[in-house]
């Protein structure tokens, strides 16, 4: 229920910064979506390993997507009550002297920290780094980055002034206030219990030198600051609108698709090409794994926090099969695009059997990351025989992310009563049954369209006192979209136990053989074969989330 008030306007704007898309979403104070504008936005591979994003064309594609949906909204500008930020995770974003950039990002697809990550890992105190975050070290991480920057190009530290995230720097241009949010700083150089940085993190990367560029940490659903005047007319706006900092992306579309619903806490896969896996628990509940893994990152809510872990490939396994049937189907001339066969999904599933053949799904050439991390691990079938057709490699694939989400859950420490779904994938039906089965639990799935914003966009409906917690407007922006709950088929949930040890069991006897493959001693005469380019070596090194 909305909390009267005195406050100007009716529309909330909520910003998600994605690696490739930056969108510009109006909704209602009760939540309710009104317009999206999107801006594709771009960034570069290097045969180095790099991926890095201008920081100066961000801004300009924050400012165009705000412009077009005052475009599509009447009078947007004197209808804007608040302005809130979400985007892309991890990355480092360096800003000096008067708020310029200092070169490029570097993403969290960036693979150049690599070595640092390696050296890193491999000493004793990333135990209590680990314990202290919650978070696996990885080469996306804007504390690895870093830690290589300062071994290797020190001059870029030596510039800065400050390191931001992505959605840090477009709250910079916003309001002219340097800050982070609970959720980056505290898996990044901090503690998932205090939400405060870190002293034992910061020595156990190597960068308590550089401490002073690390923000100030601000929390969005209590303190807001309001939009410059230069920023207000570069997009559309007007001046002195409160503007919230919201939690990473990550965070914002668990919250916007059910992560926590009726005062209780849930679970949420996102299933798109990587996958996902969350669970929002009180911070005394969190298990951390032995393998190191994962991440624990913040809620905007008292003493809460998600679990995550994230396969590295999910249905672009998917996407690699239906292209092979597109590829046999064209070869007559005819060419066939095989999203176009994405329908036939579910009818192919259904002329299956039940069976044991098992597929892992780590089609990805980076590996993959979680709950597990193996840069050498790759897909494959296992239990083939001569009665197999394509139904039953179809039915294989989608049993496979399955087990894989089931693999993820099992790392946290116990499977979900509930598990909500968003992301293209939850639409197929055998897909949502097949995922019931795996983890044991009934499935829901959100009708929320861009959760990510609305997640950044609840933050701030609190922070203007629209709410008066964010308990309260869950139960009107989150609650009414979530679908009916689909039940578990018992049967199929006792055959994924048994499909489950068999999985587990095949990918531990494969490591050794992917590690192997991966140095050529797999292969006869490995001598002779030719070296992999370099985008494929860097590639496999990457853990990102």
């Amino acid at each position: 229920m909305i909390v009267q008030s005195d406050r100007r306007g009716d529309i909330i704007i909520g910003i998600d910064a994605g690696t490739s898309v930056m969108k510009a979403v109006a909704f209602t104070l009760n939540g309710e979506q009104l317009a999206v504008s999107s801006i594709r936005n771009h960034y570069v591979m290097g045969h180095d390993g790099s991926a890095t994003q201008s920081l100066s064309k961000t801004w300009a594609d924050c400012q165009s997507a705000l412009r077009a949906l005052g475009d599509r909204v009447p009078q947007l500008a004197e209808r804007t009550a608040a302005i809130a930020v979400t985007g892309q995770g991890d990355g480092t974003w360096l800003v000096g002297k008067n708020n310029q950039p200092v070169g490029d990002a570097w993403l969290w697809l960036d693979a150049r920290a690599a070595p640092t990550v390696e050296r890193l890992s491999l000493q004793e105190s990333d135990r209590p780094r680990f314990e202290a975050t919650g978070t696996g070290l990885n080469t996306c991480q804007q504390g690895s980055q870093m830690a290589h920057m300062d071994a290797t190009t020190p001059n870029l530290l030596d510039e800065a002034e400050v390191a931001l995230h992505c959605k840090d720097w477009l709250y910079l241009n916003l309001t002219g206030v340097r800050a982070t949010d609970p959720s980056e700083a505290s898996f990044t150089f901090g503690n998932f219990r205090t939400r405060r940085y870190d002293s034992v993190v910061l020595d156990a990367l190597g960068l308590d030198h550089r401490r002073h560029l690390l923000p100030e940490i601000l929390e969005g659903t209590q303190a807001t600051h309001p939009l410059t005047e230069a920023s207000a007319k570069a997009c559309g706006l007007k001046p002195g609108t409160p503007v919230c900092l919201g939690y990473v992306d990550m965070v914002m579309t668990a919250l916007g698709a059910g992560v926590r619903s009726g005062g209780h806490n849930a679970a949420c896969s996102t299933i798109g090409s990587t996958g996902v896996h969350m669970q929002a628990k009180a911070v005394a509940d969190v298990q951390l794994n032995a393998a190191r893994t994962g991440y624990v990152i913040a809620l905007p809510l008292p003493d809460l926090v998600t679990q995550v872990q994230s396969n590295m490939g999910s249905t672009i396994n998917l996407d690699w099969l239906l292209q092979l049937a597109a590829d046999l189907m064209g070869e007559n001339g005819d060419v066939v695009d095989y999203t176009a066969l994405i329908p036939r999904i579910d009818a192919w599933f259904a002329k299956s059997q039940p069976g044991t053949l098992i597929y892992h799904p780590y089609i990805s050439e980076a590996g993959e990351r979680g709950p597990f991390v193996n840069a050498h691990a790759r897909a494959g079938f296992t239990g083939l025989n001569s009665r197999h057709r394509f139904p039953d490699m179809v039915r294989s694939v989608v049993e496979g992310l399955a087990l894989a989400t089931r693999d993820c859950y099992a790392a946290m420490g116990a499977f979900p009563k509930e598990l909500r779904l968003s992301g293209g994938a939850a639409r197929s039906k055998a897909l949502r049954q097949t995922l019931a089965a795996a983890v044991g639990a009934p499935i829901r799935v959100s009708r929320r369209d861009e959760t990510g914003a609305a997640g950044a966009a609840m933050m701030a409906a609190v922070a203007i006192g629209a709410y008066g917690s964010m308990d309260d407007c869950i139960q009107d922006w989150v609650t009414p979209y979530l679908g009916t709950a689909e039940t578990v088929d018992r049967g199929e949930a006792r055959r994924f136990d048994l499909l489950a040890a068999s999985y587990s069991e095949i990918r531990h006897a494969l490591e050794p053989v992917w590690n192997h493959m991966a140095q050529g001693d797999g292969w006869p005469d490995a001598a002779a074969l030719p070296s992999p380019p370099q985008d494929t070596m860097t590639t496999m090194q990457r853990s990102p989330l």
